[in-house]
């Protein structure tokens, strides 16, 4: 089989992602200050993340060196479950962040461990149901007429998958329209409370709104364009087009670590004191909430 570049610059993707995630995962793992709903949350996106990481190399390795149906259905089967599990996580944190501004004096409770858990449960067993369904016989590699874009996917599946990503992208903009309002709301309470001038008030409100809007924005462009090509594509349809899509959606694995995991001042401690040793127990340190934006 000829060495296609961009099944290349997949697995390259891949590896930086598992990099990247790794990473994320042992330091979640071995601390056991990480034990907040908060970085539960955070754990189950980088160990998506990373099983997707981990898959895109596995996929490419098991085309081009050990050529096999049953293990091609595997490693697409892993692939759906980590992507599938991260966009779902993505979802779990959002709902989380929402959840620790409107119900603030709750949060901190007992109840909100067990409806981490059960965020937690729900994303991985809908994520492994989705996964499993190539390999329990929903594919195309006796009819390929039914192929979708992605091969042995069939056009069902993809429209499945690509449906559930539309009502989770609406899903978290309403959550992330939600969450703009209180925030703003809560700057402009503080500045009253404080006799903030009305400078600082809009500074604080759209630092806030354009973090927001840069979370939002990446896993929307990251995710959208190949979301949309699931629906209107045709396996008939050059794979140049899949590629293209399908690179981006990749993106969104490689940027959530610098977005919910290193912006985290608790995890860039740890970091800092594994690469460098140098931690001063003394230099200023403020834990960051899960509202934190």
């Amino acid at each position: 089989l000829a060495l296609n570049p961009w099944a290349v610059v997949l697995c390259i993707s891949g590896t930086i992602i598992s990099c990247e995630n790794a990473i994320v995962v042992v330091v979640i793992f071995y601390a056991p200050t990480f034990r907040a709903p908060m970085f539960l949350l955070i754990g189950s996106l980088a160990t998506a993340d990373l099983l997707a990481g981990l898959g895109l190399i596995l996929h490419f390795a098991f085309v081009y060196f050990i050529p096999s149906e049953a293990v091609s259905l595997l490693t697409v089967g892993l692939l759906v479950t980590s992507f599938t599990a991260s966009v779902s996580s993505l979802l779990t944190i959002t709902i989380d962040r929402y959840l620790s501004l409107y119900n603030a004096l709750t949060y901190y409770s007992e109840g909100t461990v067990t409806r981490t858990y059960i965020m937690l449960i729900l994303t991985w067993g809908a994520s492994i149901c989705y996964g499993l369904l190539p390999i329990m016989g929903w594919n195309c590699l006796k009819d390929p007429s039914a192929c979708s874009i992605v091969k042995p996917l069939t056009k069902n599946h993809l429209i499945i998958l690509s449906v559930s990503f539309f009502m989770v992208f609406a899903v978290m903009l309403q959550l992330y329209v939600q969450i703009c309002k209180i925030v703003c709301r809560h700057a402009h309470q503080i500045a009253v409370q404080r006799h903030f001038l009305a400078g600082s008030h809009y500074v604080t409100t759209r630092k806030g709104i354009a973090t927001l809007a840069v979370i939002l924005g990446a896993f929307a462009s990251c995710w959208l364009p190949f979301a949309i090509y699931c629906l209107l594509g045709d396996y008939s349809y050059p794979a140049l087009y899949t590629y293209v899509t399908l690179l981006p959606a990749t993106y969104n694995s490689m940027i959530n670590p610098v977005i919910y995991a290193f912006r985290n001042q608790e995890i860039q401690k740890v970091l800092w004191t594994v690469c460098c040793g140098c931690f001063s127990s003394t230099m200023p340190f403020r834990s960051r909430s899960p509202s934190d934006v």
